[in-house]
């Protein structure tokens, strides 16, 4: 009776992760003619994407293991703000088309309008980063824009399929506003699964080059970083993006640990107006595939930028650091420093005027 009692319970757990596993949530692996093509990318060995150079998940010296038992054992303090984060409200769908500009929404989630084209960039609105609901949930007061409040969005860039860049429940609700999307090799399965016409997918492997407009043209370019979403590591491809147009040349940094890609950008694209590049979640542990402060402020200069703008902060706690030592750490360095670009630190919401490097912001995050 035990042994039948026992033999139902793992039957019914093991029916419910695979019922839990194949929720549209989870997107769908690359397949059929996707998946050939993606065979055929020089950066696709093995059956699976790889970095440039060897990248390992974890630092020497750490472990899983390790890991799993600080979070567990030890105590992080200040890892959620006691405050609620300060945002500002502006009114996307009622912008002047002729502004250049850029609205951060926290983590990487962001909006540019340019050559009268807006852009949405891993957008994360529905308040948690992670497919268990209630888990990685967003700071209070760093929520504050949800899908209703975007005008239609002429592209829609990815650079990974993680769920802090890729919001399954965000992405639903702007179906009909999003007219183009623009991912890496393989990420379209997930929109095409989703319901996406596959005629609105562009997919793009690192190094090429799309042309938007007669003004505005995109290249893809290397990270540091991994992908999945299952059970499968590295199915699809992770990168950053270049926005140009005749005035202004921006970089996407998306996700990456330091490498020589930084520098190879900068000497093959820049100079950049701005350089958008992580600042948080970061941690010795997995030092290769997140930026730390200091690798920040290296990687700026090497991209050759007159201004650069922090993300991957302030809304969701997915390492042990404090909440706001990403943003203390990069302005101290930069208060320290001699640096020949600018620095921008916008709150969330806050309009950031692209036309304008030596536009000034507060410091926030010690508010």
């Amino acid at each position: 009776m035990v042994a039948t009692i026992i033999i139902c319970l793992l039957g019914a757990l093991l029916l419910s992760g695979i019922y839990f596993i194949n929720l549209p949530l989870f997107g769908k692996a690359p397949c059929g003619e996707r998946l050939e093509k993606i065979k055929k990318s020089p950066n696709y060995k093995k059956g699976k994407f790889h970095n440039i150079h060897f990248t390992p998940t974890l630092t020497k010296g750490y472990s899983i293991a390790g890991i799993l038992y600080q979070q567990l054992f030890k105590k992080f303090p200040d890892r959620i703000p006691e405050n609620e984060i300060p945002s500002v409200k502006t009114d996307l769908k009622n912008l002047n088309p002729a502004e250049n500009i850029l609205v951060w929404f926290g983590h990487s989630s962001y909006f540019i309008q340019l050559n009268e084209k807006k852009f949405l960039i891993d957008p994360v609105f529905s308040g948690n980063a992670s497919p268990i609901p209630g888990s990685v949930k967003a700071f209070d007061g760093s929520n504050e824009y949800q899908t209703e409040d975007f005008p239609e969005i002429d592209y829609l860039l990815i650079s990974h399929d993680h769920y802090d860049h890729l919001d399954y429940p965000t992405i639903i609700r702007l179906k009909n506003k999003i007219d183009t999307i623009i991912c890496g090799l393989g990420v379209g399965s997930h929109f095409e699964h989703w319901g996406f016409n596959s005629n609105k997918i562009i997919e793009k492997d690192w190094d090429e080059t799309e042309i938007l407009t007669e003004y505005i043209k995109i290249y893809t370019t290397p990270a540091r970083h991994f992908s999945g979403r299952g059970l499968i590591r590295n199915n699809t491809l992770w990168l950053s993006f270049i926005l140009e147009t005749p005035k202004h040349k921006l970089f996407l940094g998306g996700d990456s640990g330091y490498d020589s890609h930084f520098t190879e950008i900068g000497k093959n694209h820049g100079p950049f107006d701005l350089v958008i590049l992580e600042n948080g979640q970061y941690n010795l542990a997995w030092e290769a595939i997140h930026l730390l402060p200091k690798q920040f402020i290296k990687a700026a200069g090497e991209l050759n930028t007159k201004r650069v703008m922090p993300v991957h902060s302030s809304k969701f706690v997915l390492a042990q650091h404090p909440w706001n030592e990403p943003l203390n750490k990069i302005s101290e360095y930069y208060k320290n420093g001699d640096f020949n670009y600018a620095l921008a630190t916008p709150r969330i919401g806050e309009t950031v005027n692209l036309d304008d490097n030596k536009q000034t912001f507060s410091e926030w995050w010690k508010q």
